[in-house]
């Protein structure tokens, strides 16, 4: 019998190779130098990021969607790292039914400590991951978008 082309399917199992080995590589880096979760530090990487322009605060559902997480796991997380300190939410000033999210300064300063690990332990999985053939190319492609563009 012959086998039918994998297709789709053969990317998509090593997309999920590869995620899957990165995020448990710099997972056990960041609880082991830090004690913060991947989830942890994504959450706070994203909202260090925000500014008092135009957009530039995000509601739950928008930090939901930016780390990949549901409103309720969203809200779960922020409430763990609020009461760690490392966050501190707020009434939005135009939309008193809003409610925004802010690093404290301790979350940030963790955050500037926890970064070079998760840069190494990225840098580390994904050397790992280019030694395994059906893993290089997705690898490659991982470091392109990490070089800024021309």
């Amino acid at each position: 019998m012959t086998r039918p082309n994998p297709g789709l399917a053969h990317g998509w199992c090593a997309l999920t190779a590869l995620h899957g080995r990165i995020e448990a590589h710099v997972e056990r880096a960041l609880q082991a130098e830090h004690e913060l979760s991947v989830r942890e530090f994504s959450v706070l990487n994203v909202l260090s990021d925000q500014h008092d322009g135009d957009g530039g605060h995000f509601r739950m559902n928008q930090l939901a969607d930016a780390v990949v997480l549901s409103q309720s796991a969203t809200t779960r997380l922020v409430t763990r790292l609020e009461d760690r300190g490392l966050l501190a939410r707020y009434l939005c000033p135009t939309d008193r039914r809003g409610i925004y999210t802010n690093v404290t300064p301790a979350g940030l300063d963790l955050l500037a400590e926890a970064r070079p690990t998760n840069d190494q332990a990225l840098a580390e999985a994904l050397a790992a991951a280019e030694q395994r053939p059906e893993l290089a190319p997705l690898a490659t492609a991982v470091r392109a978008l990490s070089k800024p563009a021309d």
